[in-house]
């Protein structure tokens, strides 16, 4: 007599299901074809971090042999990592892709936006942003947002209505099921897209490790010359760190996610191989974000908030 358990048994061990890494590849690989057949001008926003860096890498397996039809679209702040923007920079002339830089020092240099007394510019990159959408008026953007890094991003559908002055209202959502996407808006609105939104950072490492991805050597344990604030080791530079009473020392360290030197923290690790992450996150209890990125603990709602008015 076959039993349930049997049942369930050889579903899993059939030779044409799907792995847990092989699923969300799949579904994000449905999601880039749907937005190139239903959107005009869509673009992925790309910082030469991990999770920018995997949902380029699935754009890539989407529509190979053929190239990407999107462009990139960074929002620099100026205190971006080095090692971060070189591996950018590469990555854009190896693919032969089109990158457009939005610069929030030349917004400042305008006197479109005035400087942080925090000296942390991760807050003004909305507005470069929503102008360069506005500009080049693309009606799709993919971003690389995942439900588990934060609550207000656990709320977001995979496609995410914007109004026409790129705000967010959690109101408007619309339901997702069975993997059916609704992608109409109104002329001056657009669509920010999340092919990643069901994944986890752990899924990420692993699939990082499976696909042998490369990284910014930034994300494995290095030796740098960091200070304390905030309960944060942050990376020295001309953003406004370190003060007097911040002495500076070398560690070991690695950054879980990379954004703004002024507001990303690095952890101690000794993790200097793809496993040797994959163990350590792993075993870790706090979100990538909830540990290292200081503009995310402004405020209880500091990132519903700056989504509200057009962020990521």
């Amino acid at each position: 007599m076959t039993t349930t358990a049997n049942l369930v048994s050889e579903e899993t061990d059939s030779p044409y299901a799907l792995s847990h890494l092989d699923a969300l590849e799949s579904e994000a690989v449905h999601i880039f074809r749907e937005v190139a057949g239903e959107f005009e001008r869509p673009v992925i926003l790309f910082s030469g971090g991990k999770d920018s860096i995997v949902m380029l890498h699935l754009a890539l397996k989407a529509f190979a042999p053929a190239s990407v039809p999107f462009s990139l679209l960074h929002v620099d702040t100026g205190h971006n990592f080095p090692e971060v923007l070189d591996y950018r920079d590469r990555v854009v002339a190896e693919h032969g892709l089109r990158l457009h830089v939005a610069s929030v020092q030349e917004y400042i240099d305008a006197g479109k936006l005035r400087e942080r007394p925090d000296g942390t510019r991760n807050p003004l990159q909305t507005v470069p942003l929503t102008e360069a959408i506005q500009q080049h008026r693309f009606d799709a953007v993919f971003g690389g947002g995942r439900r588990d890094e934060e609550k207000a991003r656990a709320k977001e559908r995979v496609f995410s209505l914007r109004d026409e002055f790129s705000q967010w209202d959690p109101r408007r959502q619309r339901p997702e099921l069975w993997q059916l996407y609704n992608g109409r808006h109104a002329p001056g609105e657009h669509v920010r897209v999340f092919p990643l939104s069901n994944w986890t950072e752990l899924d990420v490492w692993q699939y990082i490790a499976r696909e042998q991805i490369a990284l910014p050597e930034i994300y494995f344990a290095h030796e740098r010359e960091v200070f304390r604030r905030s309960g944060m080791w942050l990376t020295a530079g001309e953003w406004g760190g370190p003060r007097e009473d911040e002495p500076v020392e070398k560690r070991q360290v690695r950054y879980r996610t990379v954004g703004d030197m002024s507001c990303t923290g690095a952890v101690d690790s000794d993790a200097t191989t793809l496993q040797a992450v994959i163990t350590e996150i792993a075993a870790s209890r706090l979100t990538e974000r909830g540990a290292t990125r200081a503009d995310d603990k402004m405020s209880e709602a500091a990132m519903e908030d700056r989504k509200r008015e057009g962020y990521f």
